[in-house]
């Protein structure tokens, strides 16, 4: 039983329960109409003893060999090598049990509970019917028990690629902000001394947040916030009042949950894109909008040789479509950039996470 099971990769007990009587009783009733209909007590004879007998002897034999057969014929290009010998065993299998088990039968039943009517070919077809309708059983189940495990183990592995994702963005700052950043302390130290500890302290903040929020996949928007003032501070003295930041987000939506450094990213791919002058100030504004967070800037796009890659704004679709089934929104006007970030208020379990695999 264990061989089976381990070698099938499912418990086929109540199967087997369930199946036995059932199968016996069907083929039987397909068998042997005339003497269900004249006989029902005759038919119930030979349906609970001779048919179960049969049927049970089949099973458990053919059980056997669909799990030594899998067992020897493992690989995906083998299925049909598998499958060709499956039905060359049962068929010579058949014959082998047919002689030896219906001789023993004849032997053995009272002589009242003899097979008659004689079935003839209807009896070799129904046989034949029980045992294909066995191993289609099997095959359906195995086969659907192999899918399952495709579908877990690429799961896992979407998973593990987010995950990687999301460690990688957490684990590194981008350089060119690290960049500027230091470039803009450089300056201050010798001109705004003061100015420079506050710079020094709000830059530690946001590394500090960075580490803090290394085993978390999802935050709330107050922690995204707090990490977000400093960040800002950070943009602040590196671009002054060319450099506009609206904030409205009511305090009822604090504690809802988004993922982690979404705002960073937009933030820093918008400067990035951006022209921000004396002439032409970004103005970024962030608010609530139909259970939404939005992140809105005006469009003044840099004249760029390298096209963008996208690959900040793909990351926190890819993370989010992890996390809930609701879109990443982007939406692009002849003047503005728009990101409609979903709010999360639960991490997805794997089950529901399967189905969502399943559906895609």
């Amino acid at each position: 039983m264990a061989y089976v099971k381990n070698t099938l990769g499912f418990n086929d007990k109540w199967l087997m329960l369930a199946g036995i009587p059932i199968i016996a009783f069907v083929i039987n009733i397909i068998m042997l109409p005339e003497l269900f209909s004249e006989n029902k007590l005759s038919f119930l004879k030979r349906c609970y003893t001779i048919g179960i007998l049969y049927t049970l002897t089949y099973w458990i034999i053919f059980r056997y060999v669909t799990a030594f057969l899998l067992n020897q014929f493992s690989e995906e290009n083998q299925i049909w090598k598998r499958l060709f010998s499956q039905i060359v065993l049962m068929i010579a299998g058949y014959f082998l049990i047919k002689i030896v088990l219906g001789n023993l039968i004849d032997f053995c039943i009272p002589d009242d509970w003899i097979r008659e009517p004689k079935g003839g070919i209807s009896e070799v077809i129904g046989s034949f019917m029980s045992i294909f309708l066995i191993w289609a059983i099997y095959e359906g189940i195995i086969f659907y028990t192999k899918l399952q495990k495709s579908i877990q183990e690429k799961e896992q592995l979407q998973r593990e690629n987010i995950q990687s994702q999301l460690e990688g963005l957490k684990n590194q700052v981008n350089p060119h902000f690290l960049f500027n950043s230091l470039n803009t302390l450089t300056y201050l130290i010798p001109e705004e001394p003061n100015k420079a500890v506050s710079f020094v302290q709000k830059l530690s903040k946001v590394y500090r947040y960075i580490l803090e929020i290394r085993d978390q996949k999802i935050v709330t928007i107050n922690e995204e916030l707090e990490f977000l003032n400093a960040y800002i501070f950070l943009l602040k003295e590196r671009f002054g009042e060319n450099l506009n930041i609206d904030i409205d987000i009511p305090k009822e939506y604090h504690q809802r949950k988004i993922v982690p450094l979404s705002l960073q990213i937009l933030f820093e791919n918008v400067i990035k894109h951006n022209i921000i002058s004396t002439k032409k100030p970004l103005i970024i504004k962030v608010s609530i909008e139909k259970d939404k967070l939005i992140i809105k800037n005006n469009l003044q796009k840099k004249n760029q040789v390298i096209s963008s890659t996208n690959m900040g704004l793909q990351n926190i679709k890819n993370r989010y479509q992890f996390f809930t089934k609701k879109e990443v929104d982007v939406i692009v006007t002849a003047d503005s950039f728009l990101v409609a970030l979903p709010l999360v208020d639960q991490i997805v379990s794997e089950k529901e996470n399967a189905k969502k695999t399943l559906s895609i």
